[in-house]
């Protein structure tokens, strides 16, 4: 009988929770649609089943206050008091209560009540804070957050203090608050650096920079520690000033020899953004102070690129340097990789490329590293117009490495190939699984091959101007770009006023700029607009255009007439924040 009497009772309360939550649910709807009345008469039920309900009282008051009933939530925030003495936190309530009446005075008075009590209710410090930061009154939350830290040192809510600094817009004392943080304790690192690195730019003239470099550097003279070489060393990379990360890279390790890793990453992203000097800097001190064989290849295989990149006249000599005081062996495997790369893509030899890297599969017993000495082989066969074969080498790879990043840049490799011989069908079919890649790159280099073909396929035997345009695309792939740039010119002039026009135009543009001819491209990104201004590649040219102009023809005016077009005429571009960005720093000024 006991049994029953008590599943009767479970079985009461859960109609009865069952019940208040419908009834919540269609309150909260009444909320949300601004019909406060209707929400009254709810929340006034809920309140009363259930009177320690937070979110019901918060949710009654606000109504009442929406209604311009102010007394009456005056007199159940007063009753509310009455009865419950140390829901001290209601008097954030009340105050925000009085202000809504203009009642500042008193508004006042029962916000310092409420931040008073944190003397004997500390535990409700955090949610008063929170109430004041809801209700916008920032300086009171950062007042509420400092006296509990102030009451209990071993609290801490300096990351609360800085954001609110930051929303206040005072960011020289939110950057004093961020390094506070990490001065107290470096694990903060990591999240100083991705709270604060919302606020800067890589522009090293942005106030914000400059008040962040400040504060760095004030603190580390005033308290010197390695961190703050950490985060200088972060800025100067934020900021694309790469020497200067590296003077601070290079403290680190002067106090620290087996911090060479944060080197060997700065001279990578260097290396990326081409200052090929600081890149080298970094890629010898590796060489010079490594214990480990793999970083010092990676970084003599990184020298080797520079000098290529930078057509260095000793190249030949550096490969043969490298092969004879290391030998030809699995040790200088990537060595041999680019050295293939090199004979092909720029000694025009790929014949020797292929006997090099068909000995180098000898050497490797890791999947992976014949898998990329696969894909190389493949490339230097699609050099030298052996498809078929390239083929073979590049679907071993995808099938033995289906899941893996490799695996698809192997699969987008089979479909350019296929695209290269113009089996279209296939190579269309390959890149329609590869739009979906996990890697964006390859997701979007297949999205663009996908549409090139897509919008230019031969209809009814009629031709496009397709088979030609995958002729320009190889002879650009092989570095062969005069002769790309005449069959482009050749497509162009046959294909006029068809839709590969464009795209013939789109891409010659790019070869231009390869060879620095850069009052050509110009002229062929302004025949694209004449074509077509809502075209697809509108917003690409416009942006190309403003680089050209800001970057190569110390045009300002010119680069600033086309950053603004993007930022007011395409609004959805996915240029739109770097054109502002430059807008803005040309301009001198800001805009919104």
């Amino acid at each position: 009988m006991k049994r029953v009497v008590i599943l009767f009772n479970l079985l009461v309360f859960s109609l009865f929770c069952h019940a208040q939550q419908n009834e919540f649910i269609i309150a909260e709807n009444y909320f949300r649609n601004n019909e406060y009345e209707k929400a009254i008469q709810l929340y006034k039920e809920l309140y009363n089943q259930s009177p320690y309900n937070t979110t019901y009282l918060e949710r009654l008051i606000t109504c009442y206050q929406e209604t311009e009933q102010f007394s009456v939530a005056e007199e159940l925030l007063f009753q509310k008091l009455k009865e419950k003495p140390n829901l001290a936190y209601l008097h954030v309530v009340l105050g925000h209560n009085f202000e809504r009446q203009e009642k500042i005075d008193t508004a006042n008075k029962h916000y310092q009540l409420a931040i008073e009590s944190i003397n004997n209710k500390a535990n409700y410090g955090a949610l008063i804070a929170g109430m004041f930061k809801n209700y916008s009154k920032l300086d009171l939350a950062i007042e509420t957050f400092q006296k509990i830290m102030d009451i209990n040192p071993k609290a801490n809510y300096g990351f609360q203090m800085a954001q609110i600094y930051g929303e206040k817009g005072d960011f020289k004392q939110m950057f004093e608050s961020y390094i506070d943080l990490v001065d107290k304790n470096e694990g903060y690192l990591n999240n100083v650096k991705r709270y604060a690195g919302k606020y800067l730019t890589d522009d090293s003239e942005d106030e914000n920079n400059i008040l962040f470099k400040k504060a760095l550097l004030k603190r580390s003279i005033s308290n010197p520690k390695d961190i703050w070489n950490d985060l200088l060393s972060w800025l100067f990379i934020r900021q694309k000033e790469y020497s200067k990360a590296l003077i601070q890279s290079k403290a680190l390790f002067a106090r620290d020899p087996d911090n060479l890793n944060r080197i060997n990453e700065l001279g990578k992203i260097a290396l990326e953004n081409k200052d090929y000097e600081t890149a080298k800097e970094c890629f010898d001190l590796i060489i010079e102070n490594t214990n480990y064989p793999r970083d010092k290849f990676e970084a003599i295989n990184n020298n080797l690129r520079i000098a290529i990149d930078t057509s260095q006249p000793d190249i030949d000599q550096r490969f043969d340097a490298i092969f004879k005081e290391y030998g030809i062996n699995s040790k200088t495997l990537f060595t041999q990789i680019a050295y293939a790369d090199y004979l092909t893509f720029t000694k025009n030899t790929p014949e020797e490329a292929e006997v090099i890297l068909q000995k180098s599969l000898d050497f490797s017993n890791s999947r992976f590293i014949k898998a990329s000495i696969k894909l190389k082989l493949g490339d230097v066969l699609v050099y030298m117009g052996k498809f078929n074969k390239a083929l073979i080498y590049y679907s071993q790879v995808q099938t033995l490495f289906k899941n893996h990043n490799i695996g698809q840049e192997a699969r987008f490799k089979v479909a350019q190939a296929s695209y290269f011989k113009n089996d279209f069908k296939w190579a269309k079919a390959q890149l329609k699984v590869l739009k979906g890649s996990a890697s964006q790159l390859i997701a979007n280099d297949a999205a663009n091959l996908f549409l090139t073909i897509s919008d230019n396929e031969p209809k009814d035997s009629i031709s496009s101007g397709l088979k030609e345009y995958a002729k320009a695309d190889l002879l650009a792939f092989q570095n062969k770009n005069d002769e790309a740039i005449v069959v482009l010119s050749e497509i162009i002039t046959t294909y006029r006023g068809q839709a590969i026009e464009d795209e013939a135009l789109f891409k010659q543009a790019q070869l231009f700029i390869k060879k620095k001819l850069f009052d050509e491209a110009i002229l062929n990104y302004a025949k694209i607009i004449a074509l077509d201004k809502k075209g697809i590649y509108v917003d690409d040219v416009y942006y190309y255009m403003a680089e050209l102009y800001n970057n190569e023809l110390n045009n300002p005016e010119k680069a600033k007439e086309y950053y603004q077009k993007i930022i007011f005429d395409h609004p959805s571009s996915i240029y739109l924040v770097e054109a502002r960005k430059k807008f803005r720093k040309l301009r001198g000024d800001d805009i919104n």
